[in-house]
């Protein structure tokens, strides 16, 4: 039999629960800790190899830090990374030598509660907004939507691109490159805590107070009991498949062989999380704010003295017979301290007396052959909710969940409420979310002060001081450019020459296109005209004098030898009056060897030479020459230049215009597709511009490669155009853009039930859903519900 843990040390630092661990590689031996008390802190073994040292503490969170994982080592970041997830909906990445963030992951709508690390920089992240999110570096490349609740637990497998998430519907999900593969059903209550076995195998954790180890296959192998509440963490041992647990019942219990070996108590009731240590040391936090590790080694036990003022802190512990820990008690029956005199049957098992007028907890000790005082058993806990996740409310964690009585007529209401929040916005959202009326917003902000005694952590949060008016307000839907004017045609505008605003009114489109508003199309009808959109959108409008005009204003600014002769002001001329007129005629190789010349002007004066390109790639001869496998890669080397996010507005706009028109031919689509990685990743640089005309631009572009992805069976090139749908969509307000996004991702998922899953692993279907209700322009939210009921 295996020795018994006893306790190393106990480590005070943190001033709050103690809600996350994890083993750290450098230095060896340490490991890391997070908290309710905003910060994470690294421990690393001291001199006396008994305790250990806090070497590092790191802020970044503005709320409750919830969990942390090592991010392993790699070339730029030798020693690794630490990623911390918090109750402010952020995932903060620190270096190992500095307090604040490296950066800060933002895209969860809720708290961030578990992480898990892979290969190749990946990041796992699950949190109470009910998605699991796959994190590259600072980008957030995928997300796994399909959990109804809270995803409490989440773990990267060995083979590459398989995951796991947990979550409190219950079940847990396996997930291959961003798609649910299979649902493993059997807990009965809030999944909380994962952990790997090996390729084929991992343990669950569950608030049913169950461990299950599964095959990925689907299979349930066994099911372990032996706690007697909520189990919050699990840990397998290395190289094994021995494992320990902490939970809700004060114990860390040591799994050996599928039995309880060991069961350890803590003199606090949340213990919330645990590790291993390479050498088999076990470290667990607490919601009493201290890290306890506990040791098999006689070299790292800590001293008599320690061991007895844990023993002692121990005994003083007053445990609630309501938390079922310890089954029902009737002090009456219970014997008196001569039961004690009998020795145990097994490790951990718990024997109650009567003494005097107190009911005493012991627990036996094999190791040391003797009854161990846990506690003093009370009849009524009396206690306030000092810990955070005591009650759960639809899968989160809350101090509070409250009861709300509005109405003589017996109608009652849930209100969950954690003393970080504020009451008034607390109040507001209950009233909005159960569409009571705003007249109870004083009582029922004044039923939770009443019932929380004012109870806060931390600062003050001013920003929401009035819910209703004022600034900071929330308001869904909301931008700063919301009652713009929307153009009839996004693409022309009068005057002077402007590239992309100027341009002839006089050559419309099609009538009964819907990416203009010539012809203004009529929204009554119910069938969909939007996708999949068979051909490619261009930019065709131009006025030829007027870029021809600017050509010759900014000739005297170029270097002398890239100046243009008369001689070559004619050839444009002539070749954008063969263009503009959609004549038979090709354009010579003179004539493209000048505008080459003219595309290759300093940046801050190629614009309009730019806007002939555009104007001539949409030419089957010049598309066939500037995009052949002999000058395409030169081509798009050149215009990616252009798409540099410090670059000038005009040229990136210009550039990204250009590369749309290149797929109105074959050659041109050849080249697009080819390019396809380099185009977008770059192009995607653009998606925080402020110019609405280079997100139209943007999203054009997207919706070109969609028509393109359409035609072909390629679900790597559509997973990457989804992603930068997604990723645009995020950022990108102006409603033509959001418009044709839409009309991208509508035909990227027509008729491949592939992408139609991939697209909602990603969680587009809930991320659109806002724009079904635009009422102007009506396209915006026709083309969104057709969207919709594709996913």
């Amino acid at each position: 039999m295996a020795s018994a843990y006893r306790l190393r040390c106990s480590l005070v630092g943190h001033e709050l629960d103690v809600r996350g661990l994890s083993c750290c590689l450098f230095p060896a031996g340490s490991f890391v800790s997070v908290s309710r008390d905003r910060t994470a802190r690294l421990w690393a073994p001291d001199s006396s190899n008994r305790g250990f040292a806090e070497t590092h503490c790191m802020r970044g969170h503005s709320n409750f830090v919830s969990c942390v994982c090592v991010i392993p080592p790699n070339d730029i970041y030798p020693r690794g990374l630490i990623a911390t997830g918090g109750n402010d909906s952020n995932i903060c990445i620190f270096t190992l030598d500095n307090s604040t963030p490296l950066y800060t992951l933002k895209s969860h709508k809720n708290t961030v509660c578990s992480l898990s690390s892979g290969k190749f920089g990946t990041l796992l992240s699950g949190s109470w907004d009910t998605t699991a999110k796959v994190w590259l570096n600072d980008k957030c490349m995928m997300t796994l939507q399909g959990h109804t609740a809270a995803v409490w637990a989440v773990k990267i497998l060995p083979e590459q691109g398989l995951m796991l998430t947990g979550s409190a519907d219950k079940t847990i999900k396996l997930w291959k490159a961003g798609r649910c593969e299979r649902t493993f059903t059997g807990h009965e209550d809030c999944v909380r805590g994962l952990a790997i076995l090996s390729e084929t195998e991992f343990l669950s954790c569950a608030n049913d107070a169950s461990v299950r180890r599964w095959q990925i296959s689907g299979e349930c192998l066994e099911v372990y009991y032996g706690h007697t509440n909520y189990i919050y963490c699990i840990s397998v041992f290395p190289q094994s498949k021995d494992f320990i647990t902490t939970g809700e019942d004060r114990t860390l219990r040591i799994w050996r062989k599928g039995e309880c070996s060991q069961t350890i108590r803590l003199p606090a009731q949340s213990v919330w999380c645990c590790c291993v240590l390479d050498n088999g040391d076990l470290v667990v936090g607490a919601s009493d704010g201290i890290i306890r590790v506990f040791t098999e080694s006689l070299e790292r036990t800590a001293s008599l003295e320690e061991i007895q003022a844990f023993e002692n802190e121990l005994s003083q512990a007053t445990i609630d017979t309501k938390t079922g820990d310890l089954g029902d008690i009737n002090a009456d029956d219970l014997p008196g301290k001569e039961h004690l005199d009998e020795p145990g049957t097994r490790d951990g098992q718990t024997r109650l007396i009567k003494d005097g007028g107190k009911v005493e907890a012991y627990q036996w000790c094999v190791s040391e052959g003797r009854w161990v005082k846990i506690g003093d058993v009370v009849g009524s806990s009396g206690a306030t909710q000092q810990t955070s996740g005591k009650v759960l409310f639809e899968g989160k964690e809350y101090d509070y969940v409250f009861t709300i009585d509005v109405n003589e007529s017996g109608t009652s209401y849930k209100l969950p409420y954690n003393i970080s929040d504020d009451p008034w916005l607390t109040a507001y959202n209950f009233l909005q979310k159960n569409d009571l009326n705003p007249m109870f917003l004083d009582q029922v902000a004044k039923f939770i002060m009443d019932n929380t005694k004012g109870q806060t952590l931390g600062p003050a949060n001013n920003e929401f001081s009035d819910p209703f008016t004022g600034g900071g307000r929330y308001v869904p839907g909301s931008s700063s450019e919301s009652n713009a004017r929307l153009a009839a045609d996004p693409f022309t505008g009068a005057g002077r020459y402007v590239p992309g605003s100027a341009s002839d009114p006089a050559a419309p489109l099609s009538g009964v296109d819907p990416f203009t508003g010539t012809n203004a199309y009529q929204s009554a009808k119910t069938e969909n005209v939007y996708f999949p959109k068979k051909e490619a959108v261009t930019f065709d409008q131009a006025n030829p004098k007027q870029i021809l005009g600017k050509l010759k204003e900014l000739n005297g600014s170029a270097p002398e030898e890239q100046q243009l002769t008369e001689d070559d002001f004619s050839l444009l001329e002539k070749m954008l009056a063969i263009i503009c007129h959609a004549s038979d005629e090709a354009p010579t190789a003179q004539q493209l060897q000048t505008l080459w010349k003219a595309i290759n002007w300093p940046n801050d004066i190629v614009f309009p030479a730019l806007d002939i390109l555009r104007l001539s790639v949409r030419n089957c001869s010049v598309n066939e020459r500037f995009c052949s496998e002999e000058d395409g890669i030169q081509l798009s080397s050149h215009l990616l230049k252009f798409l540099n996010p410090g670059g000038k507005q005009a040229n990136q706009m210009l550039a990204l215009r250009i590369l749309c028109n290149c797929f109105v031919h074959p050659s041109g689509q050849k080249l697009m597709m080819s390019q396809g990685d380099s185009i977008m990743s770059q192009a995607i640089e653009l998606k925080l511009s402020s110019n609405k005309n280079i997100h139209i631009a943007l999203a054009t572009l997207a919706l070109n490669y969609a028509v393109c992805l359409h035609k072909i069976d390629n679900i790597e090139g559509k997973a990457q155009c989804l992603s930068v749908i997604s990723t645009v969509m995020e950022v990108v307000q102006d409603l033509e853009a959001i418009f044709r996004l839409l009309v991208a991702l509508g035909t990227l998922i027509s008729g491949d039930s592939n992408a139609v899953q991939l697209a909602k692993s990603l969680g587009v279907d809930s991320q659109i859903k806002k724009y079904s209700s635009v009422s102007e322009p009506a396209k915006v939210n026709e083309c969104c519900r057709f969207v919709l009921n594709l996913l």
